[in-house]
């Protein structure tokens, strides 16, 4: 397992690729990651599946929904759109470089916001009943940690809304777990 990011002096791709990528866990190997795209794999990077995992237990339905993904990272925003996409929801990616950011999440049944900006969407950006998953991890200049979104305003349109902290995190925890016991099972044969 490689936790990223890495020191600058390190060339991540390098660590990267030199992970057997059925060992894994993270699901960042460029093999894995191929395998996400095409929906035929073993591993799934650990945030994207704990949130996919909170909104199956939640019952909600991703199918025909619009679906924003606020952020475009590998270890997040890419793979989190795919798994979306996957679960027949129409997905768009927006970035730091998004024009007009606050009409398209206006537009969206679900949220997933994982730019790493503290409350960058607010509550008269989200659709009233959308579903908002804060992925963001933010302290501010008093030590308090945010999200990306800011909660209070949001939680006023939202039907459900994950708070920061206590919400993503400790699903990302759990799906390290359950990655981890798999390429037990596939080392054991089993």
């Amino acid at each position: 397992m490689c936790q990223l990011p890495l020191p600058k002096h390190l060339d991540e791709k390098a660590v990267i690729n030199a992970i057997s990528p059925d060992k894994d866990v993270d699901a960042f190997h460029p093999v894995n990651v191929g395998k996400i795209m095409i929906g035929d794999y073993d591993f799934l990077p650990c945030t994207p599946a704990g949130v996919m995992e909170l909104i199956k237990e939640s019952g909600i339905d991703i199918k025909g929904k619009e679906c924003v993904v606020i952020g475009r990272s590998n270890i997040v925003g890419k793979p989190m759109s795919m798994l979306l996409l996957h679960s027949h929801g129409t997905v768009t990616i927006c970035h730091s470089k998004t024009r007009d950011l606050a009409e398209t999440v206006r537009r969206a049944d679900v949220v997933v916001a994982a730019v790493g900006v503290a409350e960058l969407i607010t509550g008269d950006m989200i659709k009233e009943g959308a579903v908002v998953i804060d992925v963001g991890m933010n302290r501010l200049e008093d030590g308090r940690l945010v999200g990306d979104v800011a909660f209070e305003s949001a939680a006023k349109r939202a039907s459900a809304i994950t708070p920061v902290p206590g919400g993503v995190g400790p699903m990302t925890i759990a799906m390290l777990m359950k990655n981890t016991a798999k390429a037990a099972l596939i080392h054991a044969g089993k």
